[in-house]
């Protein structure tokens, strides 16, 4: 009944349609597909164009360039309904192309960068990963090591990449990299990298605890010669886009995640309902009760902040301090419920077998991935001037 609600006062018929060819999409192409997808990796280059193909990866784009041209409502409604897959593993993926690799190519990018490499990832013909975390520097851009030489027309890069999603399968990246040693933040600048350029490697397969859907790579460059076209806005701005393109992969977070939390407490209230335990369901405990109540509250909250944050967006408004709210509350919150889902289930919980171990192992990353906890929690005293 509430999320009716929710759908009355925030969606309108459009926005419903949206809603179940994603639903649709989800149920037909991906969820039969994960476990297999979890012991081998999800095929993006196939599952993007198919994405591709009913204009979901350019929601928010130019349609000049394949886009949708639609406003942040339309962009909640597939996050929504992303939150759905069986597994946090392809969500992140798909949001990597929409939220967090293509962002700064659309709105800082060149007409020969739209053309050549946002048109293509839109119609899913082309994966993108965003590159920025490296061996020794992750949450903390500014210590980034990897530097690009401007030599001539090129430019040269040189330097290693970890924890990127899609790395082994993305044809280019978007990439920061310093491009000076002056101090300061007007030191980094943001490159396309095709991944087909000599030089550049896919140094290993990372094995991750959870995400076993999405494939995540360490990236070694070697004097990779890139067109100095290449380069995204204006050499030295690259910090700045970056954190402005932050926000959108940090929002792209929390749809999907209270509605995958909304999920994992379906799939456990129908569970405790038939397991029996001393002559009862275990539904009429009322700690178990109680718990699940305090969830679906903590959800709600979470929706609203989330569309609160929409409303700020729609109006042109700077929204760092409350995405950064709920990015930190998010991480919290999917991690809580599923370790508190997983202990309803038991010891059929613990087996590989049943869902929510997956979901269980895929939260953990939440809190530490697209920005820790402890980064949120700075960016947040600083904006409130603490």
């Amino acid at each position: 009944m509430i999320q009716d609600n929710n759908s009355k006062l925030y969606f309108n018929e459009d926005h419903q349609l949206l809603r179940q060819t994603i639903s649709d999409f989800v149920k037909n192409e991906i969820n039969p597909n994960m476990d297999h997808w979890e012991e081998t990796t999800v095929p993006l280059h196939d599952l993007f164009k198919k994405l591709g193909d009913l204009g979901l990866l350019g929601i928010l784009y130019d349609p000049e360039y394949g886009g949708q041209g639609l406003d942040y409502w339309f962009e909640t409604v597939f996050l929504e309904e992303l939150g759905h897959i069986h597994g946090l593993g392809v969500p992140v993926a798909i949001a990597v192309q929409t939220n967090m690799a293509t962002p700064a190519l659309n709105q800082f990018g060149s007409e020969y960068i739209k053309e050549t490499y946002l048109k293509k990832a839109i119609s899913g013909d082309m994966v993108a990963a965003i590159a920025i975390s490296e061996p020794d520097a992750g949450s903390d851009v500014a210590a980034l090591r990897t530097k690009a030489v401007k030599d001539g027309n090129s430019y040269l890069i040189n330097g290693a990449k970890t924890y990127i999603t899609n790395g082994n399968q993305a044809d280019f990246l978007t990439l920061l990299a310093r491009t000076s040693d002056d101090p300061g933040h007007h030191c980094f600048s943001l490159f396309v990298v095709p991944t087909n350029t000599e030089g550049f490697s896919v140094s290993k397969k990372l094995d991750k605890v959870g995400l076993r859907s999405s494939d995540t790579a360490e990236l070694f460059l070697d004097n990779v010669r890139i067109p100095a076209k290449n380069l995204i806005g204006e050499e030295g701005l690259g910090f700045i886009y970056q954190m402005q393109q932050f926000q959108h992969e940090r929002f792209a977070a929390l749809p999907a995640l209270y509605t995958a939390a909304g999920d994992m407490i379906d799939m456990t209230v129908d569970y405790i309902k038939q397991r029996v335990v001393f002559g009862k369901p275990l539904i009429t405990k009322q700690v178990l009760r109680h718990r699940l109540v305090e969830w679906q509250t903590e959800i709600e909250a979470m929706r609203q902040l989330a569309y609160h944050i929409v409303r700020m967006k729609m109006s042109g408004l700077d929204a760092t301090r409350e995405v950064s709210m709920g990015k930190l509350l998010a991480g919290q919150m999917i991690t809580r419920v599923a370790d508190g889902c997983l202990q309803m289930f038991g010891g059929m919980g613990f087996m590989n077998e049943t869902l929510i171990s997956r979901y269980y192992k895929d939260a953990r990353i939440m809190s530490i991935a697209g920005g820790a906890d402890e980064i949120m929690k700075d960016i947040i005293a600083k904006l409130e001037g603490y």
